[in-house]
Protein backbone atom coordinates (compact mmCIF):
# COMPACT_ATOMS: atom_id res chain seq x y z
CA UNK A 1 0.00 0.00 0.00
CA UNK A 2 1.18 3.53 -0.71
CA UNK A 3 0.53 4.45 2.91
CA UNK A 4 3.63 2.50 3.93
CA UNK A 5 5.66 3.21 0.81
CA UNK A 6 8.86 5.13 1.50
CA UNK A 7 9.23 6.30 -2.12
CA UNK A 8 5.77 7.86 -2.21
CA UNK A 9 6.42 9.56 1.12
CA UNK A 10 9.66 10.98 -0.32
CA UNK A 11 7.74 12.24 -3.35
CA UNK A 12 5.12 14.01 -1.24
CA UNK A 13 7.68 15.77 0.91
CA UNK A 14 9.94 16.51 -2.06
CA UNK A 15 7.31 18.27 -4.15
CA UNK A 16 6.81 20.86 -1.41
CA UNK A 17 10.31 22.15 -2.13
CA UNK A 18 10.05 22.29 -5.93
CA UNK A 19 10.99 25.92 -6.61
CA UNK A 20 8.80 26.57 -9.64
CA UNK A 21 5.48 25.50 -8.07
CA UNK A 22 3.55 28.63 -7.01
CA UNK A 23 2.26 27.17 -3.76
CA UNK A 24 1.48 30.57 -2.28
CA UNK A 25 -0.98 31.28 -5.08
CA UNK A 26 -2.95 28.19 -4.06
CA UNK A 27 -2.97 29.01 -0.35
CA UNK A 28 -6.48 29.48 1.09
CA UNK A 29 -8.05 28.53 -2.27
CA UNK A 30 -10.45 25.77 -3.31
CA UNK A 31 -9.54 23.16 -5.94
CA UNK A 32 -11.97 20.80 -7.69
CA UNK A 33 -10.38 17.64 -9.12
CA UNK A 34 -12.06 15.10 -11.37
CA UNK A 35 -10.76 11.56 -11.66
CA UNK A 36 -9.73 11.81 -8.02
CA UNK A 37 -8.96 8.12 -7.49
CA UNK A 38 -7.04 7.72 -10.74
CA UNK A 39 -3.25 7.78 -10.81
CA UNK A 40 -2.67 11.49 -11.44
CA UNK A 41 -5.74 12.75 -9.59
CA UNK A 42 -4.86 10.74 -6.50
CA UNK A 43 -1.22 11.82 -6.53
CA UNK A 44 -2.23 15.46 -7.01
CA UNK A 45 -4.67 15.39 -4.09
CA UNK A 46 -2.08 13.73 -1.86
CA UNK A 47 0.40 16.48 -2.74
CA UNK A 48 -2.14 19.18 -1.85
CA UNK A 49 -3.01 17.46 1.43
CA UNK A 50 0.68 17.17 2.29
CA UNK A 51 1.09 20.89 1.64
CA UNK A 52 -1.81 21.61 3.96
CA UNK A 53 -0.40 19.44 6.73
CA UNK A 54 3.22 20.56 6.38
CA UNK A 55 2.78 24.23 5.47
CA UNK A 56 -0.72 25.06 6.77
CA UNK A 57 -1.82 25.80 3.23
CA UNK A 58 -5.56 25.74 3.95
CA UNK A 59 -6.33 24.48 0.42
CA UNK A 60 -9.88 23.12 0.28
CA UNK A 61 -10.12 20.13 -2.03
CA UNK A 62 -13.31 18.89 -3.68
CA UNK A 63 -12.87 15.48 -5.32
CA UNK A 64 -15.17 13.94 -7.93
CA UNK A 65 -15.43 10.18 -7.31
CA UNK A 66 -17.67 7.34 -8.43
CA UNK A 67 -17.41 5.34 -5.20
CA UNK A 68 -17.33 7.21 -1.90
CA UNK A 69 -16.30 4.19 0.18
CA UNK A 70 -13.34 3.41 -2.08
CA UNK A 71 -12.28 7.06 -2.01
CA UNK A 72 -12.48 7.23 1.77
CA UNK A 73 -10.34 4.10 2.05
CA UNK A 74 -7.73 5.47 -0.33
CA UNK A 75 -7.40 8.91 1.20
CA UNK A 76 -8.42 8.68 4.85
CA UNK A 77 -6.28 5.59 5.50
CA UNK A 78 -3.30 7.56 4.19
CA UNK A 79 -4.29 10.94 5.65
CA UNK A 80 -6.37 10.59 8.83
CA UNK A 81 -8.08 13.69 10.16
CA UNK A 82 -8.30 15.55 6.85
CA UNK A 83 -12.09 15.47 6.47
CA UNK A 84 -12.13 19.24 6.90
CA UNK A 85 -9.75 19.64 3.93
CA UNK A 86 -11.16 17.06 1.51
CA UNK A 87 -14.77 16.53 0.47
CA UNK A 88 -16.09 13.93 -1.95
CA UNK A 89 -18.71 14.56 -4.61
CA UNK A 90 -20.16 11.34 -5.98
CA UNK A 91 -20.92 11.32 -9.68
CA UNK A 92 -19.38 11.33 -13.15
CA UNK A 93 -17.99 14.05 -15.38
CA UNK A 94 -20.84 13.45 -17.82
CA UNK A 95 -23.34 14.17 -15.04
CA UNK A 96 -21.62 16.40 -12.49
CA UNK A 97 -23.26 16.68 -9.07
CA UNK A 98 -24.29 20.15 -7.96
CA UNK A 99 -21.41 22.21 -6.58
CA UNK A 100 -22.60 24.82 -4.09
CA UNK A 101 -19.21 25.88 -2.73
CA UNK A 102 -16.67 28.25 -4.22
CA UNK A 103 -14.36 26.76 -6.86
CA UNK A 104 -11.15 28.72 -7.48
CA UNK A 105 -9.26 26.14 -9.53
CA UNK A 106 -10.16 22.98 -11.46
CA UNK A 107 -8.00 20.09 -12.66
CA UNK A 108 -9.84 17.79 -15.05
CA UNK A 109 -8.16 14.37 -14.84
CA UNK A 110 -11.10 12.01 -15.43
CA UNK A 111 -10.73 9.88 -18.57
CA UNK A 112 -10.51 6.24 -19.66
CA UNK A 113 -6.91 5.01 -19.90
CA UNK A 114 -7.10 1.51 -21.41
CA UNK A 115 -6.29 0.98 -25.10
CA UNK A 116 -8.56 -2.07 -25.14
CA UNK A 117 -11.40 0.08 -23.77
CA UNK A 118 -10.86 2.71 -26.49
CA UNK A 119 -11.22 0.03 -29.16
CA UNK A 120 -14.10 -1.87 -27.55
CA UNK A 121 -16.10 1.08 -26.15
CA UNK A 122 -15.42 3.98 -28.53
CA UNK A 123 -18.80 5.66 -28.02
CA UNK A 124 -18.36 5.73 -24.24
CA UNK A 125 -14.77 6.93 -24.67
CA UNK A 126 -15.84 9.90 -26.78
CA UNK A 127 -18.79 10.68 -24.50
CA UNK A 128 -16.61 10.74 -21.39
CA UNK A 129 -13.92 12.89 -22.97
CA UNK A 130 -16.05 15.41 -24.85
CA UNK A 131 -19.24 15.66 -22.80
CA UNK A 132 -17.30 15.44 -19.53
CA UNK A 133 -14.96 18.23 -20.56
CA UNK A 134 -17.88 20.43 -21.54
CA UNK A 135 -19.52 19.90 -18.14
CA UNK A 136 -16.28 20.85 -16.41
CA UNK A 137 -15.84 23.96 -18.55
CA UNK A 138 -19.41 25.02 -17.83
CA UNK A 139 -18.70 24.63 -14.13
CA UNK A 140 -15.58 26.77 -14.48
CA UNK A 141 -17.61 29.40 -16.30
CA UNK A 142 -20.38 29.35 -13.68
CA UNK A 143 -17.95 29.54 -10.75
CA UNK A 144 -15.67 32.07 -12.47
CA UNK A 145 -12.69 29.86 -11.72
CA UNK A 146 -9.26 31.49 -11.69
CA UNK A 147 -7.58 28.60 -13.47
CA UNK A 148 -8.39 25.28 -15.14
CA UNK A 149 -6.07 22.56 -16.41
CA UNK A 150 -7.34 19.93 -18.84
CA UNK A 151 -5.23 16.78 -18.98
CA UNK A 152 -4.79 15.87 -22.63
CA UNK A 153 -2.38 13.37 -24.15
CA UNK A 154 0.56 13.06 -26.51
CA UNK A 155 -1.77 10.88 -28.58
CA UNK A 156 -3.37 14.02 -30.06
CA UNK A 157 -0.32 14.15 -32.36
CA UNK A 158 -1.51 10.99 -34.07
CA UNK A 159 0.76 8.99 -36.35
CA UNK A 160 4.02 10.87 -36.96
CA UNK A 161 6.48 9.51 -39.52
CA UNK A 162 9.63 11.40 -38.51
CA UNK A 163 11.69 11.84 -35.36
CA UNK A 164 11.53 15.63 -35.64
CA UNK A 165 10.68 17.42 -32.41
CA UNK A 166 6.94 17.94 -32.01
CA UNK A 167 5.90 21.40 -30.94
CA UNK A 168 2.40 22.16 -29.75
CA UNK A 169 1.43 23.50 -33.21
CA UNK A 170 2.37 20.25 -35.00
CA UNK A 171 -0.05 17.45 -35.85
CA UNK A 172 0.19 14.00 -37.39
CA UNK A 173 -2.43 11.75 -38.96
CA UNK A 174 -5.32 10.14 -37.07
CA UNK A 175 -7.45 7.54 -38.84
CA UNK A 176 -10.89 8.86 -38.00
CA UNK A 177 -12.68 5.68 -39.15
CA UNK A 178 -10.79 3.51 -36.66
CA UNK A 179 -12.73 2.96 -33.40
CA UNK A 180 -9.41 3.09 -31.50
CA UNK A 181 -9.15 6.73 -32.62
CA UNK A 182 -11.99 7.57 -30.22
CA UNK A 183 -9.33 8.45 -27.65
CA UNK A 184 -6.94 10.74 -29.57
CA UNK A 185 -9.75 12.26 -31.63
CA UNK A 186 -11.80 12.75 -28.47
CA UNK A 187 -8.86 14.52 -26.85
CA UNK A 188 -8.46 16.73 -29.93
CA UNK A 189 -12.15 17.67 -29.79
CA UNK A 190 -11.90 18.41 -26.08
CA UNK A 191 -8.81 20.57 -26.62
CA UNK A 192 -10.67 22.58 -29.25
CA UNK A 193 -13.59 22.94 -26.85
CA UNK A 194 -11.19 24.31 -24.21
CA UNK A 195 -9.90 26.88 -26.70
CA UNK A 196 -13.47 27.79 -27.65
CA UNK A 197 -14.47 28.37 -24.01
CA UNK A 198 -11.34 30.44 -23.47
CA UNK A 199 -12.10 32.59 -26.51
CA UNK A 200 -15.86 32.93 -26.25
CA UNK A 201 -16.41 32.96 -22.49
CA UNK A 202 -13.00 33.88 -21.08
CA UNK A 203 -12.59 30.61 -19.18
CA UNK A 204 -8.91 30.51 -18.09
CA UNK A 205 -8.25 26.93 -19.22
CA UNK A 206 -4.83 25.53 -20.10
CA UNK A 207 -4.10 22.20 -21.79
CA UNK A 208 -1.41 19.79 -20.55
CA UNK A 209 -0.42 17.24 -23.19
CA UNK A 210 1.07 14.52 -21.03
CA UNK A 211 3.37 11.75 -22.15
CA UNK A 212 2.55 8.30 -20.80
CA UNK A 213 2.76 8.73 -17.05
CA UNK A 214 3.59 6.22 -14.33
CA UNK A 215 5.05 5.86 -10.86
CA UNK A 216 3.94 4.71 -7.38
CA UNK A 217 0.22 4.05 -7.36
CA UNK A 218 0.11 2.07 -10.60
CA UNK A 219 -1.62 -1.22 -9.84
CA UNK A 220 0.63 -4.26 -10.28
CA UNK A 221 -2.01 -5.80 -12.56
CA UNK A 222 -2.45 -2.69 -14.70
CA UNK A 223 -2.89 -3.73 -18.33
CA UNK A 224 -0.64 -1.07 -19.86
CA UNK A 225 2.70 -2.09 -21.30
CA UNK A 226 4.95 -0.38 -18.75
CA UNK A 227 3.28 -2.28 -15.88
CA UNK A 228 3.33 -5.54 -17.83
CA UNK A 229 7.08 -5.19 -18.35
CA UNK A 230 7.64 -4.61 -14.64
CA UNK A 231 5.58 -7.70 -13.75
CA UNK A 232 7.56 -9.85 -16.14
CA UNK A 233 10.86 -8.73 -14.64
CA UNK A 234 9.68 -9.32 -11.08
CA UNK A 235 8.29 -12.77 -11.95
CA UNK A 236 11.28 -13.86 -14.04
CA UNK A 237 9.30 -14.10 -17.30
CA UNK A 238 10.24 -12.97 -20.79
CA UNK A 239 8.61 -9.76 -21.99
CA UNK A 240 6.51 -10.78 -24.99
CA UNK A 241 5.53 -7.81 -27.14
CA UNK A 242 2.55 -8.16 -29.45
CA UNK A 243 4.22 -5.77 -31.93
CA UNK A 244 7.76 -5.30 -33.22
CA UNK A 245 8.36 -2.73 -30.47
CA UNK A 246 9.47 -0.02 -32.90
CA UNK A 247 7.03 2.65 -31.71
CA UNK A 248 8.95 5.52 -30.05
CA UNK A 249 7.52 7.48 -27.12
CA UNK A 250 8.37 9.67 -24.17
CA UNK A 251 7.37 9.07 -20.57
CA UNK A 252 6.70 11.11 -17.46
CA UNK A 253 6.91 10.38 -13.75
CA UNK A 254 3.71 10.91 -11.77
CA UNK A 255 5.07 13.59 -9.47
CA UNK A 256 6.67 15.38 -12.44
CA UNK A 257 3.21 15.41 -14.02
CA UNK A 258 1.76 16.87 -10.82
CA UNK A 259 4.40 19.61 -10.72
CA UNK A 260 3.56 20.51 -14.34
CA UNK A 261 -0.17 20.65 -13.57
CA UNK A 262 0.31 22.88 -10.52
CA UNK A 263 2.54 25.24 -12.47
CA UNK A 264 0.09 25.47 -15.38
CA UNK A 265 -2.82 25.98 -13.01
CA UNK A 266 -1.30 29.26 -11.90
CA UNK A 267 0.94 30.32 -14.80
CA UNK A 268 -0.40 28.66 -17.96
CA UNK A 269 -1.56 30.81 -20.85
CA UNK A 270 -5.33 30.84 -21.37
CA UNK A 271 -6.35 28.59 -24.28
CA UNK A 272 -2.79 27.30 -24.84
CA UNK A 273 -1.38 23.76 -24.89
CA UNK A 274 1.88 22.59 -23.32
CA UNK A 275 3.78 19.35 -23.87
CA UNK A 276 4.76 17.66 -20.60
CA UNK A 277 7.33 14.87 -20.84
CA UNK A 278 10.83 13.94 -19.80
CA UNK A 279 12.70 14.28 -23.09
CA UNK A 280 15.50 12.05 -21.83
CA UNK A 281 13.08 9.09 -21.70
CA UNK A 282 12.54 9.06 -25.48
CA UNK A 283 12.98 5.50 -26.76
CA UNK A 284 11.37 2.65 -28.68
CA UNK A 285 9.07 0.29 -26.80
CA UNK A 286 11.55 -2.52 -27.42
CA UNK A 287 14.37 -0.40 -25.97
CA UNK A 288 12.31 0.19 -22.84
CA UNK A 289 11.67 -3.55 -22.55
CA UNK A 290 15.40 -4.21 -22.84
CA UNK A 291 16.10 -1.60 -20.14
CA UNK A 292 13.66 -3.34 -17.82
CA UNK A 293 15.06 -6.82 -18.42
CA UNK A 294 18.68 -5.73 -18.08
CA UNK A 295 18.02 -3.71 -14.91
CA UNK A 296 15.46 -5.83 -13.10
CA UNK A 297 15.36 -9.20 -14.85
CA UNK A 298 18.23 -10.76 -12.88
CA UNK A 299 19.64 -12.28 -16.06
CA UNK A 300 16.73 -14.69 -16.55
CA UNK A 301 14.38 -12.63 -18.68
CA UNK A 302 14.50 -11.55 -22.31
CA UNK A 303 12.41 -9.69 -24.88
CA UNK A 304 10.35 -11.43 -27.57
CA UNK A 305 8.77 -9.31 -30.33
CA UNK A 306 5.69 -10.07 -32.43
CA UNK A 307 4.98 -12.73 -29.84
CA UNK A 308 1.29 -12.25 -29.12
CA UNK A 309 -2.11 -12.51 -30.70
CA UNK A 310 -3.64 -9.23 -29.54
CA UNK A 311 -5.55 -7.31 -32.13
CA UNK A 312 -3.52 -4.52 -33.73
CA UNK A 313 -6.45 -2.12 -33.58
CA UNK A 314 -6.06 -1.93 -29.80
CA UNK A 315 -2.75 -0.12 -30.17
CA UNK A 316 -1.76 3.36 -31.22
CA UNK A 317 -0.24 3.20 -34.72
CA UNK A 318 3.53 2.92 -34.95
CA UNK A 319 5.43 6.18 -35.27
CA UNK A 320 7.46 8.73 -33.39
CA UNK A 321 6.29 11.01 -30.59
CA UNK A 322 9.40 13.08 -29.88
CA UNK A 323 7.88 15.91 -27.87
CA UNK A 324 9.42 19.36 -27.56
CA UNK A 325 8.85 20.57 -23.99
CA UNK A 326 10.59 23.94 -24.32
CA UNK A 327 7.32 25.88 -23.97
CA UNK A 328 6.63 24.40 -20.54
CA UNK A 329 10.27 24.70 -19.52
CA UNK A 330 10.10 28.41 -20.36
CA UNK A 331 7.72 28.71 -17.38
CA UNK A 332 10.41 27.20 -15.18
CA UNK A 333 9.33 23.55 -15.20
CA UNK A 334 11.81 20.69 -15.19
CA UNK A 335 11.28 16.92 -14.73
CA UNK A 336 13.32 15.18 -12.04
CA UNK A 337 13.01 11.41 -12.58
CA UNK A 338 14.60 9.39 -15.39
CA UNK A 339 13.05 6.29 -16.99
CA UNK A 340 15.06 3.77 -14.99
CA UNK A 341 14.16 5.48 -11.72
CA UNK A 342 10.52 5.69 -12.79
CA UNK A 343 10.53 1.90 -12.83
CA UNK A 344 12.42 1.63 -9.55
CA UNK A 345 9.93 3.92 -7.85
CA UNK A 346 6.82 2.36 -9.42
CA UNK A 347 7.93 -1.19 -8.61
CA UNK A 348 8.66 -0.26 -4.99
CA UNK A 349 4.89 -0.06 -4.48
CA UNK A 350 4.01 -3.34 -6.21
Amino acid sequence: MLRNNRVFQEDLHGILSVPFIPWEQLRDKSVFITGATGLIGYTLICALLQYNLSRQGNIRIAALVRDRKRAEEKFFDWFPDVENMLTFHVGTVEDLPEMTDTVDYIVHCACPTSSAYFAERPVETIETIYAGTRRVLELAREKQASGVVFLSSMEVYGEVKTRDKLRESDLGHIDIISPRSSYPEGKRMAENLCCAYAKEFGVPVTIARLAQTFGPGVDKNDGRVFAYMARCALEGRDIRLNTDGSKENMYLYTMDAVSAVLLLLARGERGAAYNAANEETYCAVREMAELVTSTFGKGVTGVKVNAGQAEEQQYRPAGYLNLDTSKLKALGWAPCVCLKDMYVRMMSAF
